[in-house]
C-alpha cells in the first residue's frame, strides 16, 4: 500500500477556531492523515491531550506515524466518530475544550484504486467502504438492492434529478452481467442524462456520492451527534464541524439551531414548559469556506462549509 495522503481542508481555519488551549482535552472525529491532529497538539503542547477516532485502518496507522513525536498525549480508536460516548468513556474522558468533525473522504481513499471511491479509476472494484471489515459495499447495493432502492438513495442522498432513470438502467444492465466497477456505474449513470444536462461537469459525481453516504450509513444519527458530541463540551469550548455536500450542511445547521434555542415549546402555549435554554452561541452565523489560495492548490477544498459553535453552559 502506498502512503496514505490527505491534504487537511481549511487547517487554519479549524484550528484557530477550535481556540486551542494548553492542557486542554479534544476530539478528532476523523483523524484521517493526522494533519488536524497534528496541529491540535501541537498548539496545546506540552500537555494537552486528543482522542481521535478512524474508521480506516490505514488513516489509523499514517496518522499514529505522524502524531508519534506527541506519544503518550493523544489515543486512536478505530470507530464511527458518532460513537464518540463510549471512545471517550474508553478513554476515561468527561468533558471536552474542543472538538472537531470532518466529514471529507481522504485523497487518498479517492485516488487508491483499489478502494473503489472514485469514477475517475473506472477499473476500481465497486466498493466504498470507509471501513474495509464492514459487510455491505457498493457492489452490494447495485446489484442486490430494489430499483426503488436505488433510485432513492440517488435522490435523496445525491439530489440527482435523474435518479429513477440511472437505477432502471442500473437494473437493466446488471440483468445481463453483475455490475463490479465505478466504470461500468459512470457509464450507466452517463448514459441515463440528457445530452443538454452533461455540460456542469462529471455526470457520476452526485451518484457516487450517494452511493457512498448510503454504504457507510454516514448521515445516519448525524444529527444526534452533532447534539451529544456539543454537550460534551466544557463551558468556553467549541465545535468545528467541516462539510462537504448540502445534506451534511444542513444537518450540522440544524443541530446549531436546536442548541442555541431557548424554548421548543408549541407558540400556542403561554409559557415554557419545556425547560430548553440556549446552550450554544453560534460563532459562524455563515459558514466559513475555504480561501482562493487554498481551492487553487486543493480543488476539493471548494465545496467545503465549515460551521463552528461554543458551548455557553
Amino acid at each position: 500500500m502506498r502512503d496514505f495522503a490527505h491534504i487537511p481542508v481549511m487547517l487554519d481555519e479549524c484550528i484557530d477556531a477550535l481556540e486551542i488551549k494548553n492542557g486542554g482535552v479534544y476530539f478528532d472525529g476523523t483523524v484521517g492523515g493526522g494533519g488536524h491532529s497534528f496541529e491540535i497538539l501541537r498548539r496545546s503542547a506540552p500537555s494537552g491531550k486528543l482522542i481521535a477516532t478512524d474508521l480506516d485502518e490505514d488513516a489509523i496507522s499514517a496518522a499514529s506515524e505522524r502524531l508519534s513525536e506527541f506519544n503518550g498525549r493523544f489515543q486512536i480508536y478505530k470507530s464511527d466518530y458518532k460513537n464518540f460516548q463510549e471512545v471517550l468513556e474508553l478513554a476515561g474522558i468527561r468533558e471536552l475544550d474542543g472538538a472537531l468533525l470532518d466529514f471529507g473522504v481522504s485523497s487518498f481513499q479517492l485516488d487508491c484504486e483499489e478502494r473503489g471511491f472514485s469514477y475517475m479509476k473506472p477499473s476500481s472494484p465497486l466498493d466504498m467502504r470507509m471501513d474495509k471489515n464492514a459487510d455491505l459495499t457498493a457492489e452490494i447495493i447495485l446489484n442486490e438492492y430494489s430499483q426503488k432502492q436505488i433510485a432513492n438513495i440517488l435522490k435523496d442522498y445525491g439530489e440527482e434529478k435523474f435518479a429513477g432513470q440511472i437505477a432502471a438502467n442500473v437494473v437493466k444492465a446488471r440483468s445481463v452481467k453483475r455490475l463490479t466497477t465505478c466504470g461500468e456505474f459512470a457509464e450507466i449513470i452517463e448514459n441515463s442524462i440528457p445530452a443538454k444536462f452533461r455540460h456542469n461537469g462529471p455526470c457520476a459525481r452526485k451518484s457516487f456520492q450517494a452511493v457512498r453516504i448510503a454504504v457507510n450509513g454516514e448521515l445516519e444519527g448525524l444529527y444526534e451527534c452533532v447534539l451529544g458530541l456539543t454537550r460534551k463540551l466544557k463551558k468556553g469550548g467549541r465545535i468545528a464541524i467541516l462539510t462537504f455536500h448540502s445534506l451534511e450542511d444542513r444537518i450540522v445547521k440544524q443541530a446549531f439551531r436546536m442548541l442555541e434555542c431557548d424554548c421548543v415549546c408549541d407558540k400556542i402555549l403561554p409559557v415554557c414548559v419545556c425547560g430548553k435554554t440556549k446552550e450554544i452561541e453560534i460563532i459562524t452565523k455563515k459558514p466559513i469556506t475555504a480561501s482562493v489560495k487554498e481551492t487553487a492548490v486543493n480543488s476539493r477544498s471548494k465545496c467545503a462549509k465549515l460551521r463552528v459553535a461554543e458551548k455557553i453552559i
